[in-house]
């Protein structure tokens, strides 16, 4: 007993000098900030990821497991698309911008994609697609790339930050829950970072 209460005593907590907690989304000035640093240095891949991500507002699990197929149709990325999520089963769809199908479309032509293919195809053998940490190492390096604490943001910030200034133009939570694909408002209130009754308020104002 006195072992195992001495390795207890001995661990280290997983989130020890890390902040935890609601991620914050990007603001408008930084996301053109990381894009210029991307076109620039001419990373089409992380480009077409940085873009996707944005526009999509899907899960890392998700975002990672996306196949050209999800994507394209045919031989062109489409302007919208619609995927399943991992984590409830449920579609959700999204808007895939005119500079975010120019960044896809120029990775997939340089890396030779078929439709069958991950749109991210991991740089190790032992996985088919980019792994979940391995996007997070990278959204920590495009968060550090422009001078902001990266400890602060993580792949949520990712998530989150296309559903906000959506949010912050139009104050329809509706609207914002479906994007999100959130089954519940709670979730999407929590990620919007409002209160709960100005939340429910708004989404009365707003139903049809």
């Amino acid at each position: 007993m006195e072992t195992q209460n001495g390795r207890a005593g001995n661990r280290v907590p997983w989130n020890k000098g890390k902040l935890t907690g609601q991620k914050p989304p990007l603001k408008l000035p930084e996301i053109w900030a990381i894009r210029t640093r991307l076109q620039m240095s001419s990373n089409i891949r992380e480009l077409a990821m940085f873009n996707l991500a944005i526009d999509s507002k899907l899960r890392a699990c998700d975002l990672t497991r996306l196949q050209m197929q999800d994507v394209c149709q045919g031989a062109h990325v489409g302007s919208r698309a619609m995927v399943m999520q991992q984590k409830t089963q449920r579609p959700v769809q999204f808007e895939i911008t005119e500079q975010t199908r120019q960044s896809l479309e120029a990775w997939i032509r340089a890396r030779g994609l078929k439709s069958t293919d991950y749109l991210f195809p991991s740089r190790l053998r032992a996985s088919p697609h980019l792994s979940t940490r391995q996007y997070a190492r990278v959204v920590h390096r495009w968060i550090a790339s422009i001078g902001l604490d990266d400890t602060a943001y993580g792949t949520h910030t990712m998530r989150r930050t296309k559903a906000s200034l959506i949010y912050r133009r139009t104050k329809n939570l509706r609207a914002v829950q479906l994007l999100l694909g959130h089954t519940k408002l709670e979730s999407t209130v929590r990620y919007l970072g409002i209160e709960v009754d100005d939340a429910l308020e708004m989404a009365e104002q707003t139903e049809v």
